[in-house]
């Protein structure tokens, strides 16, 4: 259930900041205003040095499929790309960063 699973603003308070205003800079706000509610379910286990993504839903068994569509933003360091599926973000893949916090 996904109530068990700690929202991001917890864990992440500074990523979670900084994913808000990257959106709003994009003009993705409603994805900026689904940022604080959404779960950190598990890290991508790809175990990549690089790597600190992690999945806001359950992963999918393959590809999403229809209605995803990936929303590239521009921090200040490394990488981040989301995944958004009909709308609601299911992957963080935060690429060559310090761990978030």
């Amino acid at each position: 259930m996904a109530s068990e699973h700690p929202r991001i603003g917890e864990l992440f308070p500074e990523l979670t900041g900084e994913l808000v205003d990257l959106l709003h800079a994009e003009g993705e706000d409603l994805l900026a205003a689904s940022v604080p509610f959404l779960r950190f379910v598990e890290w991508c286990p790809c175990k990549d040095s690089f790597c600190k993504s992690f999945h806001t839903a359950p992963p999918p068994e393959g590809k999403y499929g229809p209605g995803h569509r990936t929303v590239p933003l521009l921090p200040d360091q490394g990488m981040i790309i989301l995944d958004v599926v009909h709308g609601e973000i299911q992957f963080v893949e935060v690429l060559n960063r310090d761990a978030p916090t």
